[in-house]
């Protein structure tokens, strides 16, 4: 179990704080890209929690891991095949949310298993699975009603979820 608190401060800035069932923690303050970060952190939690994802960003940290730890000169040493995956996955969603304009047809499951596998093919890794196209359409419909909740929260305000890994 991790709790996940993601707060607006009134200047703009987020503090993204982490709890893990234990009662120890986990935090980082984003001052200068908080809107992305925010946006990046909630799909991480759409998608961790509709796929079951247990080795990803989320349940790393329910491990023990902190921010730091996925930064050079990576602490606990490198990211396993699944938390490469999501976070692979997760920056093409990125991608995507920046570059389609409302009213744009999104990637087919197909075309977005695609690109995934020639972004993990230029690591030198392959996809642990593919994603069908009732997932991707789930994770960008949790994502999207997770960051208009975010939008939506006066600042002052914290967005608290709980994902269980």
């Amino acid at each position: 179990m991790l709790t996940l608190l993601l707060k607006k401060h009134s200047d703009g800035r987020t503090a993204f704080t982490l709890e893990r069932a234990d009662g120890s923690r986990t935090w980082q303050r984003q001052e200068r890209h908080a809107a992305f970060f925010a946006a990046h952190d909630l799909t991480h939690y759409a998608l961790e929690t509709i796929t079951g994802l247990r080795h990803a960003f989320y349940g790393l940290v329910a491990q023990g891991w902190d921010f730091d730890d996925f930064l050079p000169p990576y602490p606990r040493g490198p990211l396993g095949a699944e938390a490469l995956w999501a976070e692979t996955l997760v920056g093409l969603l990125d991608v995507e949310r920046g570059t389609t304009a409302p009213g744009d047809t999104m990637m087919s499951a197909e075309e977005f298993n695609a690109q995934l596998s020639a972004k993990l093919a230029d690591a030198g890794l392959t996809a642990p699975r593919a994603l069908e196209e009732v997932t991707l359409r789930a994770i960008r419909m949790r994502r999207d009603a997770l960051i208009a909740e975010w939008e939506a929260l006066p600042r002052g305000e914290t967005l608290r979820l709980v994902i269980d890994v």
